[in-house]
């Protein structure tokens, strides 16, 4: 799984990088968050196929999956892609998905916003508690929570521990040092960090950022140049049983 793919940096390195690694470790199934792979605002069609050609199987979004308004043109039709399910009912696009690996596997993935400083949707908790009712023969569960708060994601990591596979925290765009398996089989990590731009302050040109922070006016934000990054975690999965064995950090930077 990878972290949130930031503009054209982000998905050049994706092109460059991803199928050695799918070789390296053999991976079955490569999902990323794409909610700021066009310019860092959103995504659109061309680039949502050009992810897909460049080795990504899957794609989940966040809160700026609106930015661009080429989503409204296609995320009703693309089945490699969700967006949070605890959207109100009537949003566009699906919250989750099961697909079949190539060897034969299925695997449920769910997209979920977290509340705290982030917008007002419909509650977290009781909404992956409905999905889970419908996924009940479902072993393999994979779970983005796009959440700005640390307790948030702690929280949902422990509510779900032993339900789902995986519960792989984005947004923040900084990879956090907490991966570890819970106790009843579940692979947790606060944050899986960001791919694009190594110096930049999330992804965004520094120099913008700070001049915003100093002079508090608006600016127009733009995407750092420069060498970048691949975050992300590979997860080892008793597909038998729906429990992660193993989950590794993954952060690859560019010289």
């Amino acid at each position: 799984m990878i972290g949130d793919i930031v503009g054209r940096p982000g998905r050049t390195i994706i092109r460059e990088k991803l199928p050695l690694l799918r070789k390296e470790f053999e991976l079955d199934l490569v999902i990323a968050n794409g909610e700021n792979a066009a310019g860092g605002n959103g995504i659109t069609q061309k680039i949502a196929q050009e992810l897909f050609i460049s080795g990504i199987d899957f794609l989940t979004m966040g809160n700026h999956i609106w930015d661009n308004k080429d989503i409204f043109n296609f995320i009703e039709e693309e089945t490699r892609m969700i967006r949070p399910a605890n959207y109100p009912k009537g949003t566009p696009g699906c919250g989750y998905r099961v697909l079949k690996t190539e060897n034969g596997i299925e695997v449920a993935i769910i997209n979920i916003s977290g509340r705290t400083f982030m917008n007002a949707l419909d509650c977290p908790f009781k909404t992956i508690d409905e999905i889970l009712d419908k996924l009940k023969n479902i072993d393999t569960v994979i779970v983005d929570f796009h959440a700005e708060a640390t307790s948030e994601k702690k929280a949902m990591g422990w509510y779900l521990d032993g339900r789902v596979t995986l519960v792989a925290g984005t947004h923040t765009h900084v990879q956090t040092a907490d991966e570890r398996i819970l106790p009843n089989g579940t692979a947790y990590i606060t944050d899986i960090g960001m791919t694009g731009p190594v110096n930049s302050v999330l992804g965004i040109d520094k120099d913008l950022v700070i001049k915003k922070f100093i002079n508090q006016l608006p600016v127009r934000f733009e995407v750092a140049k420069g060498p970048s990054q691949i975050n992300g975690v590979i997860v080892n999965i008793d597909t038998r049983t729906g429990k992660a064995q193993k989950i590794q950090r993954i952060d690859i930077k560019e010289i």
